[in-house]
């Protein structure tokens, strides 16, 4: 794993993604709960969707910051 490139996933994009994809919320929630604006939401599920699909399509790991 050291040898791979990484791709930086902040906490706000994880708990983006955990509100989204594993509690199964609709957007307004998620906002509401992450207490930001629905497209700011929008915007921080994006940027991580694409951090993510880029690491896995080009075999790169995948590393939590603050």
């Amino acid at each position: 794993m050291r040898f791979l490139d990484e791709i930086e996933l902040t906490h706000e994009e994880l708990e983006a993604l955990r509100l989204k994809n594993v509690k199964n919320l609709d957007q307004i929630e998620c906002a509401k709960l992450m207490e930001t604006s629905q497209s700011t939401f929008q915007r921080i599920l994006s940027s991580a969707y694409n951090k993510i699909s880029r690491a896995l399509v080009n075999g790169e790991a995948i590393r939590i910051i603050k």
